[in-house]
């Protein structure tokens, strides 16, 4: 038996290819996102203003422009005419780059011939389906891995396929008890298969403001935590780079709270002089305080570090730095 028999190749048979972005680094082309967050919590709202930017070319936020493409936004949980629509319309899009499978005769899922097909003939960048849950298929427990894998092994093969961008919006489960990445309603293989996954958290000191994580990239470092601002007859104002700490949000707590909190236990540990940073961040982790938002803390009350062998410290400011400040 020798190699030539097998199918088996090294690695100078294969191409390299650059990923292609829809929105860097947030939705790559030819890949599969999951936007999740809790009800209400503003997923469908961003899903829209994007399917919008694709159909206009025009990256909000931003006086960017690119090339602009055709989107297909599959809803299980909105009607079109009266709510989707409208929507779009107030986002901004170009209606007529948009489009929806009529499922009437027949549904659409992730493993059925109907979503191919209509990727085929529309040949999207961008095809958003939410819920996700609604999508999987009549035969799919979205529980149990052995049936999530074909699944989403199916859905990643059509991103790549068609190199369009696919986006699932999901919701997430009551546990607060853990990390977020395992918050997502379903097998955790559902997140596994994602190359990028965003969550959508509402700010707890202005209600209006909808914060988005970036808590998995496969393919580029992780993006900057941004948010949006919610108005009258459903606008979206894109605020850019925000600061909040998201099991915070997603918890219920004020994050004004939490970064006091946070500046409380720092000042109270560096009392008595330098500290190391991995204790510091440990007795927040205790506390339920996140780690951005001790770096936030750390930010606002000027704490000094230094590297001490391996390992960091932190240190209050001098009293003149506290003067000048």
């Amino acid at each position: 038996m020798s190699l030539e028999t097998w199918e088996i190749r090294t690695m100078n048979d294969f191409y390299t290819l650059e990923t292609e972005w829809l929105w860097y680094p947030y939705v790559p082309l030819g890949k599969v996102t999951i936007m999740q967050g809790d009800p209400g919590e503003g997923k469908t709202t961003l899903a829209l203003n994007i399917a919008a930017m694709v159909s206009n070319g025009r990256m909000f936020g931003t006086d960017e422009t690119f090339e602009r493409g055709r989107v297909i936004y599959q809803t299980a949980e909105d009607g079109i005419s009266d709510t989707i629509k409208p929507r779009l319309a107030a986002a901004g899009a170009d209606l007529s780059m948009i489009f929806n499978i009529d499922e009437s005769s027949e549904p659409v899922s992730f493993s059925g011939g109907k979503l191919e097909e209509a990727i085929q003939l529309v040949a999207p960048r961008l095809v958003i389906l939410d819920p996700l849950q609604a999508y999987l298929g009549a035969n799919v427990d979205m529980h149990r891995a052995n049936e999530i894998r074909p699944a989403m092994s199916r859905l990643a093969s059509l991103a790549k396929k068609y190199r369009c961008a696919i986006v699932l919006i999901g919701h997430m489960n009551k546990n607060m008890g853990v990390k977020s990445a395992y918050r997502g309603l379903g097998s955790i293989d559902i997140t596994a298969a994602a190359r990028s996954v965003l969550v959508v958290a509402r700010e707890k000191t202005d209600k209006q403001v909808r914060v988005v994580f970036h808590i998995k990239s496969s393919l580029a470092p992780e993006g900057e935590t941004v948010a949006f601002r919610l108005g009258e007859n459903n606008s979206f104002n894109f605020l850019g780079r925000h600061h909040a700490d998201l099991d915070t949000l997603l918890a219920g707590g004020s994050n004004e709270t939490m970064t006091s909190r946070a500046e409380d236990m720092i000042c109270e540990m560096l009392s008595g002089g330098e500290c190391p940073a991995a204790d510091i961040y440990s007795a927040a982790a205790e506390q339920g305080i996140g780690e951005k938002t001790v770096q936030y803390a750390k930010k606002r009350l000027g704490i000094r570090s230094k590297k001490v062998g391996d390992n960091w410290v932190w240190l209050l400011p001098s009293a003149s730095q506290v003067l000048k400040s």
